[in-house]
């Protein structure tokens, strides 16, 4: 694997944006390099989502350097070095190297240092170890190249001293392996893990919840799932019956019809159809109202979902539910179907969901008032049965039958 970056050939090294801060760190006797996802998810081929910057200068001059360049900061974490970066509207997150003097499993407390490969030592994974400076020569000091070359994700040093500096490492081992690795995981790791996973329970439920997600969005999880079911990890964090299978199937439908994964849709997938499950999972991960409210309705969810449904149907689930209810139970129901040869049924669903709009119910209560109905709740309930109608007549555009049908419900409900 090349040990250079191009950084003509390198989108997010060539901007403008990073060129500015790398310049006001690195010149009158500063120093930068660029430092772990960025460095690489550019080896491997993939997004690069955030670039971050180490450096030996200190948080304060640091600060000074980007004001003198007029780009402005921000002391994102500056207890432990961090100083966030903004140049025309793009973050860049700049830490100064560091060592950790003592950790409790969540927090480190850091000092400051000038060693570069003291900085790396402390870092999770060798893949993640990985420095570059603007030129694009890569600095290793822990054997990262060859890791990712092999598809290996491989703690620091370590493993078991790795983990206990940050609990969460445990969960982001899996999470990279998802991502990265390639084969088995790695043994010394996964014993490591198994160990130490005592000290999830140290762990915040958002820090939880961010590692998870992140994990269930990978192209395919399941590996992952079974390696931290097997050990003991994946019970400790979802409470009650899983099934890895119907996630599986859902992960392959993604990859096959090219659908992006959704974490939220897949999570609901791995969990049983348990309420009161999910309630005990959105409470521990202090999961968003909207991601709840999700999935409460999935657990929840009576409709009766086939491949088979007729158009006729389909609009009428659509016009009760809405769109992204509806194409949320297809999916499972989807992924609960064993005859693969359904394929074409269920992406035919999808794809009249997606091309549906939604008709307006052409009556108001003003009209059930001219039909002779005085204002009150009983106006109310007649549109409401009037419209169940116009709903099972596949939205009839008639307006006449609209009419007799007012009419008949006006005068049923009047003796």
């Amino acid at each position: 694997m090349t040990k250079k970056l191009d950084p003509r050939r390198v989108p997010w090294m060539s901007s403008p944006e990073t060129q500015a801060v790398m310049r006001a760190l690195t010149e009158n006797g500063g120093a930068a390099r660029f430092v772990g996802g960025a460095i690489r998810n550019t080896l491997l081929g993939r997004d690069v989502a955030d670039v971050d910057i180490a450096t030996p200068l200190v948080p304060d001059e640091v600060v000074r350097r980007l004001d003198a360049a007029k780009i402005a900061s921000v002391p994102t974490g500056i207890a432990h070095g961090t100083v966030t970066a903004i140049a025309n509207g793009k973050s860049f997150e700049v830490t100064t190297l560091r060592r950790d003097v003592s950790t409790d499993g969540r927090r480190a407390t850091v000092s400051f240092s000038t060693d570069w490969t003291e900085d790396a030592q402390r870092r999770d994974f060798t893949i993640n170890a990985l420095y570059a400076d603007a030129d694009g020569e890569i600095f290793d000091y822990c054997g990262g190249l060859a890791d990712i070359e092999a598809g290996r994700v491989r703690f620091i040093g370590d493993a078991t001293a790795r983990i206990r500096e940050d609990y969460l490492r445990i969960l982001r081992l899996f999470l990279f392996h998802a991502w990265y690795g390639k084969g088995e995981i790695d043994s010394e790791a996964l014993r490591a893990v198994a160990a130490e996973k005592a000290g999830i329970a140290q762990l915040s439920g958002e820090r939880i919840q961010k590692e998870m997600l992140r994990l269930l969005e990978a192209e395919n999880p399941v590996p992952m799932l079974r390696a931290m079911a097997a050990s003991g990890i994946l019970g400790d964090i979802l409470t009650g019956p899983l099934s890895i299978a119907r996630i599986g199937r859902l992960a392959t439908i993604d990859s096959a019809s090219f659908f992006a994964p959704d974490p939220v849709l897949r999570l609901a997938a791995l969990l049983a159809n348990d309420p009161t499950q999910v309630e005990i999972i959105a409470d521990r991960f202090k999961l968003s109202n909207a991601d709840r409210a999700r999935l409460e309705d999935l657990a929840g969810a009576k409709e009766k979902i086939v491949s088979y449904l007729s158009i006729r149907e389909v609009r009428k689930l659509l016009y009760r539910i809405g769109v992204l209810r509806f194409k949320d139970r297809v999916f499972l129901r989807w992924a609960e179907d064993p005859k693969e040869s359904n394929a074409i049924q269920w992406r035919a669903l999808l794809a009249l969901a997606d091309a549906w709009q939604r008709p307006n119910f052409p009556l108001t209560g003003s009209n059930v008032m001219v039909a002779g109905v005085a204002e009150g709740p009983l106006v109310g309930r007649i549109l409401a049965e009037v419209e169940d109608w116009w709903i099972d007549s596949d939205f009839t555009e008639d307006e006449f039958s609209l009419a007799e049908r007012l009419k008949a419900v006006v005068q049923a409900t009047a003796y």
